[in-house]
């Protein structure tokens, strides 16, 4: 049974590789080890830049993501935004992932966050259907970056 909770310290070693195995397969990107070490841990470190939550198998996890801030002058609150969202291959299309949003979603409502938000790569058609399943929309925005190397 999969249960969905709160990361704590001693899952940083999974979502680390997470996230290696998720820049390698959307990026073919090598994450400087270091780095990504400091980064995540510096999420457990100072609660202010986010919140990890996990989903657990039968004692093992097996899907990560964190949730960050984003403060709304238009709404006075909070919205979330979903990050580095991994599943592992082997349990992706079983529900994990809208077992995490529900939770999530759960947790936005009780706490009167204005709502949810995420970006997807946009050749990620399969992860686009099942953002639109859960009833999130791509309607009004189209995200642009520029990000140091």
């Amino acid at each position: 049974m999969v249960t969905i909770r709160k990361a704590v310290i001693s899952d940083a070693e999974a979502i680390i590789d997470f996230q290696q195995k998720m820049a390698w397969e959307t990026e073919q990107l090598k994450l400087v080890p270091d780095i990504i070490t400091k980064g995540v841990n510096g999420v457990f470190e100072d609660p202010s830049r986010g919140v990890y939550y996990v989903a657990e198998n039968e004692g093992k996890v097996v899907a990560s993501l964190l949730i960050t801030c984003e403060w709304s002058d238009w709404r006075n609150t909070n919205v979330w935004w979903f990050q580095s969202v991994y599943v592992l291959p082997e349990f992706r299309r079983t529900g994990i992932f809208r077992k995490m949003y529900t939770f999530i979603k759960t947790e936005v409502v009780n706490r009167n966050i204005g709502g949810l938000r995420l970006y997807v790569e946009t050749n990620n058609t399969r992860a686009q259907k099942t953002y639109e399943a859960l009833g999130m929309s791509s309607e009004h925005y189209t995200m642009y970056e520029w990000l140091r190397d």
